[in-house]
Order: structure tokens, then sequence, then C-alpha cells
């Protein structure tokens, strides 16, 4: 009776076990999911607005337009912003008001460029910034997603039912023959809840690194600690997102000194486009170096460790066409670089997981194959 209890409890257990596992995945593939739609999204809202301009229609009235429609194409999120417009709202302010709408960079570019009073002049920023939005998606899909989803929640099932329902019963049979417990079997089983404990934060490790992947802000952004940066700071720590938000720091800039804005607004602007605390900080240090007199090309040094962005902007000075079109290149060798660095990276820690998970699979396999030795000993004549 008593075992058949604990039986029950452990399929209970197991059961929800598995039902917290099915929500999670639903929630990851939720987050997945969302950046590619937000860019798409995103992507349309500028052809929208372009068109409207070079039409010389209004933005809002034509959104207004559209949403009344009702048509399947336009969804909820769309509607939402059009509902705020209609009740007096500008674009910049709808779109601010409606969370995942659009991604936060974006935004705060647009909003840059409604204080301008052309909204066109910064177009073509927001389109260098959602060239690479698939990339952190593949790289997450592909290596995050089996690891975390599929191979640890079902290691974790099946240690749950080997150590309830399998070991129980050997130990039963090897008591019963007066066989010995080999020690390995003794140390990995008499420890089975802290190898179930580990795998569960190992788990819990890969969700978190999908979702830092995927950059959902939604998540992140709960994190806050006496208004300490912490989030912003990780972000310019680590490689790739710094890459990132250079990118998004020059392509601003390039367009708002194409468009005739001083260099220090120009500056300023572009740094609160990148919607981050430490790039702000060094905005603020090369606002400072040009009161001094200092020239934009040194300035930005204080932006890049490196000195290229120097004397790419010294370069994009001297060229014809304008800064975005002399800094394009840059842009895209950002991207790539970006890209290679955090391929790079989901390489070694899924790697370094499959080796973690393939010695604790050997540990139990091992353990499992010596007591089956044992009670074969304990038969043979």
């Amino acid at each position: 009776m008593d075992d058949l209890a604990t039986t029950a409890g452990a399929l209970l257990l197991l059961a929800i076990w598995l039902v917290g596992i099915y929500v999670l995945v639903a929630s990851v593939h939720s987050d997945l999911s969302r950046p590619l739609k937000r860019s798409e999204r995103a992507r349309f809202f500028l052809d929208l607005m372009e068109a409207a301009m070079n039409s010389g229609q209004s933005v809002e009235g034509t959104i207004v337009t559209l949403a009344r429609r009702r048509d399947k194409s336009f969804d909820k999120l769309f509607q939402a912003v059009a509902g705020r417009i209609e009740r007096g709202e500008r674009v910049s302010v709808a779109i601010a008001n409606v969370p995942n709408f659009l991604p936060q960079q974006i935004v705060a570019i647009l909003q840059a460029g409604e204080r301008l009073g052309d909204t066109k002049l910064v177009i073509p920023a927001c389109r260098e910034l959602l060239n690479d939005s698939k990339a952190p998606v593949r790289t997450a899909v592909n290596y995050m997603l089996v690891l975390a989803c599929v191979f640890s929640p079902l290691f974790v099932t099946v240690i749950i039912m080997m150590g309830v329902m399998v070991v129980p019963k050997m130990r039963e049979v090897m008591n019963g023959m007066e066989a010995t417990l080999p020690n390995l079997a003794v140390f990995v089983f008499g420890n089975i809840q802290w190898i179930i404990g580990l795998e569960v934060l190992v788990f819990v490790f890969l969700v978190a690194m999908a979702t830092a992947y995927m950059g959902a802000t939604r998540y992140t952004r709960w994190i806050k600690f006496g208004g300490v940066p912490l989030i912003d700071r990780i972000a310019w720590r680590t490689p790739w997102n710094r890459k990132r938000l250079q990118r998004t720091f020059s392509a601003m800039l390039s367009v708002l000194l194409d468009g005739g804005v001083p260099e220090a607004e120009a500056v300023r602007i572009a740094g609160d486009c990148t919607v981050n605390e430490i790039c702000r900080q060094r905005v603020q240090k090369i606002i400072e170096r040009l009161k001094q007199g200092v020239k934009l090309d040194e300035a930005v040094a204080v932006f890049d460790d490196s000195g290229e962005f120097r004397w790419r902007l010294k370069n994009a000075s001297h060229a014809h066409g304008g800064f975005l079109k002399a800094l394009r290149g840059w842009h895209e060798s950002l991207d790539a670089k970006a890209f290679q660095e955090q391929e790079a990276t989901a390489h070694v820690v899924t790697s370094g997981l499959v080796i973690f998970n393939g010695v604790l699979v050997a540990l139990i396999a091992t353990s499992m194959f010596g007591m089956l030795v044992s009670v074969l000993e304990g038969v043979s004549p």
C-alpha cells in the first residue's frame, strides 16, 4: 500500500512537471516568434508612414483609416495604436504607449524624428536597425531551443522515473539476494535528488540564456537595483550587443548629420536612440568634449575603445553621398561580427552543456549496469 501511494505521488509530481514544461515551452516559443513578428510589423509600419508622407497625406489619418477597415492583416496592437491616435495622441506617443508594438530603439528613433519636425529623415536609420533582426532568432532556435525545451526536460523526467520506480525495485531484488550494491551506484542513487536539482538549474539557465538571446526586454527590464542600470551595463559588456549599440548610434548619428542637425544635438539624440544608459553616459562625455572645441571625429573616440569609429567617421566627413552611405559598410561589418561572436558563444555554451549532460548520463548508465552485474553475479552458481 505504501509503495502504491509512493508511486501515485511520484506520478502526480511527474504530471505537474510535464504540465509546467509544456507551459514554459509555449512561453519560450512565443518569445522566439515575437521578435520576428515585431520586426515585420516595424517594416510594414515604416512603409506605411513613408508612403503617407510621400503622397502628402497625414500619417495619423492613414493609420486610423486602415484600422477602421477591420482587415485581419492589422493585428490588435495596430488597432490599439490607431485607437490612441483617434483619442488625440501623436504617433510617437501612441506607439510608445503600446508595448511590444515596435522595438524600443525604433520607437526612440521615431520620437527623435518627430521632435526634429521631420520623421522621414530618420526612417533610413530605422531600416538599418532592422537588417539583423533574424540573426539572434536563428541562433536561439538552432541551439538553445532544442537543449532547453527538449533534451533537458526529457533527461530530468527519465531520472525522476528511474529514481522513483526503477532503483527501489532493483534495491529490493539485491537485498533479497544479499548482493552488494556497487560503490558508484551507492553514490549516484544516494544523491539522485541533487542530480535532479542540478539538472533543473541547468534547464532554468538554458531558458534564461534563450530569453536573453532574444532580447526579451519585458523580462530583463524587471531587474532593477536601486536605479543601477545593471542590464544596460551587461548589454554594453557583451561583445555582440556592444557592436549593435555602436551600429545604432552610428546609423542615427549619420542620418542626423546628413539632415543638417547640429553636431551636439545629433550626438545627444543618437545616444537616446540606443535606449541604453551606458551609451548615454558616454554620449555626455562626447558632448562635453565638443563644447571644449574637440572635433567630432576625435570626440567620438570615447564611444569605441578600438578607435575604428573615429577614423571611419573622419573619412565619411570627406566622402560624397553623405555619412550614412559612407558608413553603411561599417554598419554591415558590425552586424556580421556581432553575429559571428553570438554564434561562437552559442556553440561553446551548448557544447559544454551537451558534455555535462553526457557525463551525468554516463554516471547513471554505469550505475545501472553495475547493479545489473551485481544481480547476475548473485544468481550465478
